[in-house]
């Protein structure tokens, strides 16, 4: 056999459903090989489409989502998606082609030198230079890329290494699947956080994305509600607790200081469970740096002088959660439910009031919610809607409102909407968006319509860059290059065989969402957003007392 039909058997043996990515002619045999494979090859219209949806399948899935790409300008339009997973700490695996060996040392059309380039947005990378080593190779980029913390590796396949022949009893075939298991946290180590917790006044959980990593979000809320401890997560990990709980702070997240901000001010001890500070930097909760912090996790913390760990409890987070609590006793419930009426309160403020045109975000977010079950997805592309969408929108369970926060690149929201459809092709699929992110990467429309996903897009409509006006009017009291033009989204969206709807006044965005969840094919919602409430915004939270 060849070389890629033994790459695509180590594929098999991952157990990978899906490929995503585009041909080209340096990788002409990997593609011939998947013609006979059990893989779902999913052609996108771009790279970084492909590098996007591998990136949210990994985020939902907790398994390596995998891209691939031909060499020189295809392998360059991957890197923003892989990056993007490899600092949101999402499994996943890019496989690009390559020139092949005997043109490397030399100017070449097309070559460049890709795995110097990935190797700073991956957490491993290599060439596969003889097919022998294909079975360990393919084996280590899928260990690396699904061990805490999870990241992006990458694969180089030169074309003739891909093209050689190799017996099956030379090599070996593909190697057994192993992970490494959590360890147990240290006995010594759960008594300190004892002790520090119980000393504690006001103390707070702050919750990250490694909590649904671990699938530790069951015990987040044993440990919350059997305490008596307010929860309060980063933008990623929404859904830990849930924001109906009268525990639940929702989101930490904001770059000035919102009302879930002030609970962090008058805490004296923080629980850091699961969290990295690419979520949200200690600096922004921890100004004064006079907060007692209880790090756990699986992994050590990293250095910040905003983030000094009274005790670090590592190993898995479910049993690190259920000893630590064995040790303390309930606080009094006055703590937690002056927290939560601070932060309830500053949204029903927000929330109140009729209906205005165009509408403001938050009876979008209101409207959206109600159209939508706890366990549909929210996948949110990057702009000031996912400042709305992480602070306000509530959810009831973990990962269904996917924000793309430590590299927070635009274009993210589609693509990742034809992942989550395929991977969950029973929930409903939302894409919320707005017109400058949807315009990155609204070629993989197509895609939705060829595969025959009914995803819905919900365009946050303002005819600009909404997060650098509203940071420039701060600023510099003026804005510059951010308006632009948008096409007419419904014919736009119907000359892709896509339904296409325009909100025209507030009391229709129900109505329409219903009609396009309904339609049984991809839809594309033009919605118009006062973003005039983003400065609103800034002056409410700056007359916080």
């Amino acid at each position: 056999m060849k070389a890629s039909d033994l790459l695509v058997r180590c594929l098999e043996n991952e157990q990978v459903e899906f490929l995503f990515g585009l041909p080209g002619e340096e990788n002409l045999d990997m593609m011939d090989s998947l013609l006979n494979s059990g893989l779902r090859f999913i052609e996108t219209r771009h790279e970084q489409g492909a590098a996007f949806m591998a990136d949210v399948y990994g985020r939902l899935s907790g398994k390596a989502g995998v891209c691939l790409s031909t060499l020189g300008p295809g392998a360059t339009n991957l890197l923003t998606g892989v990056a993007d997973a490899n600092l949101d700490r999402v499994p996943l695996v890019a496989i690009t082609g390559q020139a092949s060996l005997d043109r490397m040392h030399k100017e070449s059309h097309q070559y460049i030198d890709v795995r110097s380039m990935f190797k700073p947005v991956t957490k491993w990378n290599t060439e596969i230079t003889r097919p022998h080593i294909i079975p360990e190779v393919v084996r280590k980029a899928f260990k690396v890329a699904q061990t805490e913390k999870p990241g992006a590796t990458h694969l180089e396949l030169p074309e003739d290494v891909a093209a050689e022949q190799v017996r099956e009893q030379e090599v070996g075939g593909p190697l057994r699947v192993q992970a490494p298991f959590s360890p147990e946290p240290l006995a010594a180590q759960v008594e300190r956080a004892v002790q520090v917790i119980a000393r504690a006044r006001r103390p707070v959980l702050l919750v990250g994305n490694g909590v649904i990593r671990g699938r530790a979000h069951e015990a987040v809320r044993q440990f919350a509600r059997t305490l008596n401890i307010p929860v309060a997560h980063t933008f990623m990990g929404k859904g830990i607790m849930p924001d109906t709980d009268s525990l639940s702070l929702y989101a930490l997240g904001l770059q000035m200081r919102d009302y879930t901000a002030t609970v962090f001010e008058q805490a004296d001890v923080v629980i850091a469970v699961g969290y990295d500070f690419v979520e949200y930097a200690p600096c922004f909760w921890n100004p004064n740096r006079d907060k007692r912090v209880v790090h756990v996790d699986m992994s050590p913390a990293e250095v910040d002088a905003h983030y000094i760990v009274e005790v670090g409890v590592l190993g898995d987070l479910a049993l690190s959660l259920e000893q630590i609590g064995e040790g303390l006793t309930p606080f009094d419930l006055h703590w937690a439910k002056q927290s939560r009426e601070t932060v309830t309160a500053g949204f029903e403020t927000e929330v109140a009031g009729g209906p205005t045109w165009p509408m403001r975000p938050q009876h979008v977010i209101r409207d959206l919610r109600a159209a939508l079950a706890p366990e549909d997805l929210v996948i949110c592309d990057v702009g000031a809607h996912k400042l709305w969408m992480a602070r306000m929108f509530p959810c009831v369970t973990p990962n269904t409102c996917l924000v793309s926060n430590g590299f927070a690149s635009m274009g993210i929201g589609l693509p990742g909407a034809v992942a989550a459809k395929l991977l969950f092709p029973e929930r409903r699929v939302v894409a919320v968006t707005g017109d400058g992110g949807f315009l990155m990467n609204a070629q993989e429309l197509e895609t939705a319509v060829r595969l025959h996903l009914p995803v819905v897009i919900l365009v946050w409509r303002d005819d600009g860059y909404g997060v650098i006006r509203w940071r420039q009017v701060l600023r510099f009291g003026r804005t510059s290059f951010v308006d632009f033009g948008n096409p007419d989204l419904v014919a736009y969206a119907k000359s892709f065989g896509a339904a296409g709807y325009r909100v025209s006044e507030s009391s229709e965005l129900t109505p329409v969402l219903t009609e396009a969840f309904a339609c049984g094919r991809p839809a594309v919602i033009d919605c118009p957003v006062d973003y005039a409430e983003n400065l609103r915004l800034t002056e409410r939270l700056k007359a916080l007392p």
